[in-house]
């Protein structure tokens, strides 16, 4: 009997219906890798170098804040794909500045982020990190999900930025 796109809906709906019940209740939990720093090279020379630019944004800027520094990592028209925070290099540092009022703090040896791997292809870098979220049918019970933040860095610095943030 020959295959007909019918039967390939019929044994779609047979499938996912069957592993309904299944993905409800299942998931396997976002966890962070053990050596993070490792995720930040790469034998190839310029994705080393995308991927060490990311790095010390993530380190030195989100996480010491030290914005002051943003001139080393963000190109000026800096373009933000947030919706909460407007493009450019300026406007970013206020934002984390004045707006969340991040506090300059001494810039760590490594990274406490809990990221759970970095991919870097042409001039892209992603970051995926785990975020810890309440349940929302039980709020005594925690879940792991991923957050990206992906970078396109030009000329040594990154110039565009994209992550999974909706509007607050």
């Amino acid at each position: 009997m020959p295959f007909k796109p019918k039967h390939a809906l019929l044994a779609f709906a047979l499938i996912t219906g069957a592993m309904t019940p299944l993905a409800a209740s299942a998931q396997e939990p976002v966890v962070a890798a053990v050596d993070k720093e490792a995720l930040f090279t790469s034998t190839d020379p310029q994705l080393h170098a995308n991927k060490q630019v990311v790095y010390h944004i993530m380190r030195d800027l989100l996480e010491a804040g030290h914005w002051d520094k943003a001139d080393q990592f963000l190109t000026e028209r800096y373009i933000q794909h947030n919706p909460n925070v407007p493009s450019g290099r300026d406007t970013v540092v206020q934002f984390f500045t004045e707006v969340l009022q991040v506090e300059k703090k001494p810039i760590p040896d490594k990274l406490s982020t809990p990221v759970a791997f970095v991919t870097a292809e042409g001039d892209l870098v992603t970051v995926a990190i785990v975020r810890e979220e309440k349940d929302p049918k039980d709020p005594s019970k925690t879940y792991t999900t991923t957050w990206y933040d992906t970078w396109r860095i030009v000329d040594g610095k990154a110039d565009e930025h994209w992550d999974s943030a909706v509007k607050e």
